[in-house]
């Protein structure tokens, strides 16, 4: 059975852009998913702690000081030791950086990781969208982190008209033109972006709810308004294929991923002579893992990949993935698998 690797979600962003409130609101809508807490603050009273404590499964502070300054990986580790483990029964952590914590560094710090039990997740940034040009005069450094994002969530944009959500997300793509970017108000995004979830918990009738029911934002927002404050209008495509994969075609899908897409995960069969096994395929953003598996003996020998994303076009993604098929009558080689070995895990 393979080893249970537990994702590292770095959430970035400056002063007031939201950060506290996305991770309150994905404590409180996490559909089961155990999440462990890393809250990286400034002061001798770690204020952000105190707002999310409570409503974790395991939770660890830093203070007076920032973690991204640390010279070597030892800090990190430490903490990721004390959250994730062989009996953790975590299943996510969420770094919440400070306002004034370097992304690069952050991200750098977890790839870095000598605990075999973790893997990044990837970069979550939340900007002020009200404030987004003030910012980034004053904080020039706000444009490396939108191009470093695996995600950008646009929040306060009930505070901004019609014409100006336009010219702001046509600045934050003009930055990053890959990344999903969701708007949101209360930083309210859906959790389905970020991590798979259980089924919501829902009671048979007299039966009594749950906790985590009770906590359920969405438990009390019924109208189509709530909804779409919740963004559940993300897209996930999946993708089946009996013909084995090209390779190289399928190396350029993950080094070219169509806008929008956030995640790309499952299995893929290539069935190339000393490549006949299964490839577990992991992705968030640009960071694409791979690992080799052996398939089960009653097995089918199939390609299955679920894509996942905000503001991309599903017909696109499709398209791109069936331009992955092997043609027939091609004759694969051992060096097709090249470009993927980089990759592989």
């Amino acid at each position: 059975m393979a080893k249970k690797q537990i994702p590292v979600i770095v959430v970035a962003g400056f002063l007031g852009s939201g950060k506290t409130t996305l991770l309150n609101h994905l404590l409180r809508n996490n559909n089961g998913v155990r999440i462990g807490v890393i809250v990286n603050d400034f002061g001798s009273v770690n204020i952000d702690s105190m707002m999310v404590a409570g409503q974790v499964d395991s939770m660890l502070t830093l203070s007076n000081g920032c973690l991204c300054c640390a010279v070597d990986v030892s800090d990190m580790d430490e903490m990721l030791d004390k959250l994730a483990h062989r009996t953790s029964n975590v299943d996510l952590i969420v770094i919440e950086a400070s306002g004034l914590a370097e992304p690069r560094n952050m991200i750098r710090l977890v790839l870095g990781s000598e605990n075999p039990s973790v893997v990044y997740g990837g970069l979550v940034v939340v900007v002020d969208g009200a404030q987004f040009c003030t910012v980034r005069v004053r904080h020039p450094e706000l444009d490396q982190h939108v191009r470093l994002a695996d995600l950008v969530v646009v929040n306060k944009v009930d505070t901004i008209a019609a014409d100006g959500r336009v010219e702001l997300a046509k600045s934050i793509r003009g930055l990053n033109p890959r990344a999903p970017l969701v708007e949101t108000t209360q930083s309210r995004i859906d959790p389905g972006l970020l991590f798979d979830a259980d089924a919501a918990t829902t009671a048979a009738p007299g039966e009594q709810l749950s906790l985590d029911a009770l906590l359920r934002e969405d438990r009390f927002e019924h109208d189509d308004a709530c909804r779409d404050h919740l963004h559940h209008q993300y897209q996930s495509v999946d993708f089946v294929s009996g013909t084995p994969l090209d390779a190289r075609a399928m190396t350029y899908f993950l080094e070219n991923q169509p806008a929008g897409v956030y995640r790309v995960k499952g299995f893929a069969h290539f069935d190339i002579p000393g490549y006949e096994g299964k490839f577990e395929i992991n992705t968030v953003g640009d960071h694409v893992r791979i690992r080799s598996l052996r398939w089960n003996a009653r097995e089918s020998r199939l390609t299955q990949l679920v894509v996942i994303g905000s503001g991309m076009d599903s017909a696109d993604v499709t398209s791109a993935l069936r331009g992955c098929i092997r043609d027939d009558g091609a004759e694969p080689r051992p060096d097709d698998m090249l470009g993927l070995h980089r990759y592989t895990v």
